[in-house]
């Protein structure tokens, strides 16, 4: 019998004043929902994340899928974008500057070659600053200021290796924010 697997679910619920029922209730739903469609859940591989500003945090019980307690995490790579339980970009903002270094490295070798400004340009945008801006306008407006000069840093230095001045973080954030606002306002017109 052929079988599929659940990959890159995501269950979002919202707790109030302790109230986990509803929430439990989703998530052996979900689980129905996935035997009754002959989808596999690897309890090995689920993750909980929980999401709490109050203090003290109090521990959830845990979750528990088919006899499995569903492991709860601090941080979570979800679809590219490094998740953390303090509504933090500073997990992703690392991930996003380890990738951008090893990128600036092939550029660097690239224009060691003599290769044309116009082909680094090229490569930087289709290698280096879709690493570096990967999702920006989910994180691009809530970044701390040292994390956004970090990844500004890294930008200013792909444009010394290329002999041009780039985009900044922040304005590509803000300009694709934008248009993505547009893009949303235009098809409710």
């Amino acid at each position: 019998m052929y079988r599929s697997f659940a990959d890159d679910t995501a269950i979002v619920g919202c707790i109030r004043s302790g109230q986990e029922d509803e929430y439990r209730e989703l998530i052996k739903d979900f689980v129905t929902w996935c035997d009754s469609n002959h989808l596999l859940l690897n309890t090995t591989k689920t993750r909980e994340m929980v999401v709490d500003f109050r203090r003290p945090r109090p521990h959830p019980e845990p979750v528990i899928i088919k006899g499995d307690c569903v492991e709860v995490v601090h941080t979570y790579k979800y679809l590219g974008v490094q998740l953390d339980d303090k509504l933090d970009w500073t997990a992703n903002t690392d991930a996003l500057c380890r990738k951008g270094q090893s990128r600036l490295y092939f550029l660097r070798r690239l224009a060691s070659f003599n290769i044309c400004k116009k082909l680094l340009q090229i490569f930087y945008q289709s290698v280096v600053a879709s690493a570096l801006l990967y999702a920006v306008v989910c994180w691009g407006g809530s970044l701390k200021k040292k994390d956004a000069a970090r990844l500004d840093k890294l930008v200013r230095k792909a444009g010394s290796v290329i002999g041009t001045e780039l985009d900044s973080l922040t304005s590509v954030a803000e300009r694709r924010t934008l248009n993505r606002l547009l893009s949303c306002h235009h098809r409710q017109s």
